[in-house]
């Protein structure tokens, strides 16, 4: 979700001024991981894959054909619930009802794709929105009438905050998590009859074997209210959380570690600092200033940052592919993978087609890193260069290596790769069952000379 105010897209914005509502909109959606009830993703397959808006028959697929062989360890999934009609994305993030029947699929739909992705060794995550319901009047996609402050078989009047103005004062506890998100009905995550509801809604979802959530808007919510609400949950699972950061405000990421991990907002924003033109070389401290790296969950870009600018995304190309590469590569947090579509107007929804989507979860620079993270595990990072500037190297402590060049020119040089001597595949050129023409030898003392063309990165791992 972003952070402040979320300008409505032309469509709602029509929509709303129709029924007397001011046109500011719902670009509501903050960020979440995997399935135990404390943090951090379990087990050695710790990389996420969100694939935004996909349908649900296509997610299925893709854990079969991607996102398992990849050794991707969960895959998040775009909100399950009925929700306000529209084409644009973030009609998804306005719900009517807790009935799975969106645009991407209905209850079979979802279960069968949680079915196919626990067989092929992927977790679930789904995204769940419950600070707020819909704005406005209308029918859902599922066939459930609604007004503001009315859904059917859910809630009533009663079970929103008093305060029924857009929020305006990030510095003021009270307006962030008890006035409204531009104009979403916003829920009253104090009262029993809410949090019960709440818990319901999620007890249902894992019901259908989904081993965790992100929940959408945390910063909107008391971390009080959101114990309270995972503590009515049968078993919760992994819960990850969606709290912006923003120097000077009232509501921080840390408050919400208690409940969950949390989506590490500023590591986005340092890696495009880097990347474009802080140098690399200040990755070196990536670290420093943010959460802790077991309750962290980083990454690149998502949908909200895309947009907004905040982060780099698909459009930066090579540079894009080079931070995920460090993300991946880094013992920092736990990683996630954006993979959405192609967009030029923001508030565009997904393609109804197999085009236009970005595949970043399938890219082989990515699936390579995928394996590259799995193999090196908690591996302490040793042996850090770099050039002052725009290239760096380190090495995961006997398991792996990587440099990446973000300069014009090409890097070459011998580096400590704290390998033990043999030779060694370079995973981010080779094929997944050829390494001809891309090995790297390491000597003895764990020496190696690498070459590095510009705008491209060496990884090595004792696997291949």
């Amino acid at each position: 979700m972003l952070q402040r105010s979320r300008l409505l897209g032309g469509a709602l914005a029509g929509v709303l001024a129709a029924v007397g509502l001011a046109t500011v909109a719902p670009w509501s959606s903050e960020a979440t991981p995997p399935g135990r009830q404390e943090a951090t993703p379990p087990g050695r397959k710790t990389v996420t894959a969100t694939l935004f808006e996909r349908k649900y028959a296509d997610v299925a697929k893709a854990c079969t054909d991607q996102l398992g062989p990849a050794g991707y360890g969960y895959v998040e999934v775009s909100p399950a619930s009925e929700h306000i009609q529209g084409d644009q994305w973030w009609t998804s993030y306005q719900p009517v009802s807790y009935k799975i029947a969106g645009r991407l699929g209905d209850r079979d739909a979802f279960a069968s794709m949680v079915g196919a992705c626990h067989t092929a060794g992927v977790k679930v995550i789904a995204d769940a929105v419950i600070n707020h319901m819909a704005a406005g009047s209308g029918t859902g996609t599922g066939g459930t009438p609604y007004t503001k402050y009315q859904y059917p078989g859910h809630y009533q009047d009663q079970d929103f905050h008093a305060c029924r103005k857009d929020i305006s004062d990030y510095t003021n506890r009270d307006d962030v998590q008890n006035c409204e998100l531009v104009g979403l009905a916003d829920l009253d995550t104090g009262s029993d009859h809410v949090r019960t509801a709440l818990a319901r809604y999620l007890d249902d979802l894992r019901s259908l074997g989904v081993d965790g959530f992100r929940i959408d808007a945390a910063k909107h919510m008391s971390a009080t209210d959101l114990a309270a609400v995972k503590g009515k949950m049968r078993d919760p699972g992994y819960w990850v959380q969606e709290v912006i950061h923003g120097a000077g405000e009232a509501v921080r990421p840390d408050e919400y570690t208690g409940t969950g991990d949390v989506d590490e907002f500023r590591y986005g924003s340092h890696l495009k600092s880097a990347f474009q033109g802080g140098g690399l070389a200040q990755l070196k401290s990536v670290a420093d200033g943010k959460l802790a790296g077991d309750r962290a969950r980083t990454f690149v870009d998502n949908w909200d940052t895309e947009r907004n600018g905040s982060t780099l995304s698909y459009k930066d190309g090579a540079v894009y592919t080079l931070a995920n590469v460090f993300m991946l590569a880094s013992p920092y947090g736990s990683p996630n993978v954006h993979s959405g579509y192609e967009w030029s107007d923001k508030d565009a929804g997904p393609p109804s087609g197999s085009g236009g989507w970005t595949d970043q979860h399938a890219k082989r620079e990515i699936t390579a890193m995928v394996g590259f993270r799995n193999t090196v595990g908690q591996a302490e990072l040793t042996d850090w260069w770099d050039d002052g500037g725009n290239a760096i190297a380190f090495a995961r402590s006997g398991k792996g290596f990587v440099a990446l060049n973000n300069g014009d020119g090409e890097l070459s040089r011998t580096f400590a790769t704290s390998l033990p001597a043999g030779t060694y595949c370079n995973v981010l050129a080779a094929a997944p069952d050829n390494c001809a023409g891309h090995t790297v030898t390491v000597d003895g003392d764990g020496q190696a000379r690498v070459t590095v063309p510009a705008r491209s990165a060496v990884a090595l791992h004792v696997a291949r």
